[in-house]
């Protein structure tokens, strides 16, 4: 009797096709994750980019009158509303006379699925009457006065304030 040879180690090329397929699975996959992943953060970024615009928008406002305005500022359409607020009609403390309060509603969008919207409430300054000036101090110590005005520490205007 013959002694049978002895076997080669190694793969069979069946053994490196399926190595390869499971392979390629895997880098498509994290391939697409990436992928998920830029896009998202290019949403991201454009939302933030939104509510900045949105933001200003409102602070541009600083003695508010009823009436519409629309724009465009680079990929970005924004519309803002300023109408008063009925009975909401504020006296200041010392004066009899009443301050309106009106509402700023600033609505950006910038893709036909993709809006932000931002509201808030700004009492009128009146001409007659004293106003008193409330401001707010953020956790970083810079100071934001009522007229959307913002100082850091040291007294330096924000740059990115116009």
């Amino acid at each position: 009797m013959t002694a049978a040879p002895p076997r080669q180690a190694g793969f069979t090329l069946l053994e490196v096709l399926v190595a390869l397929a499971i392979l390629s699975l895997a880098v498509v996959a994290s391939i697409q994750g990436f992928a998920q992943g830029l896009r998202l953060l290019k949403l991201a970024g454009d939302h933030q980019q939104a509510m900045l615009l949105a933001d200003q928008k409102v602070r541009e406002i600083v003695n508010p009158v009823e009436g519409e305005d629309r724009g465009v500022e680079g990929a970005f359409r924004w519309e803002r509303t300023t109408k008063a607020v009925e009975g909401a009609d504020i006296a200041q403390p010392g004066t009899p006379q009443h301050v309106p309060v009106y509402e700023i509603d600033v609505r950006v969008s910038w893709d036909p699925r993709r809006q932000i919207e931002i509201r808030t409430l700004r009492m009128a300054s009146a001409a007659s009457t004293t106003t008193t000036s409330v401001t707010t101090t953020s956790p970083t110590g810079s100071t934001t006065s009522p007229t959307g005005s913002t100082t850091s520490p040291t007294g330096s205007k924000n740059p990115f304030q116009k």
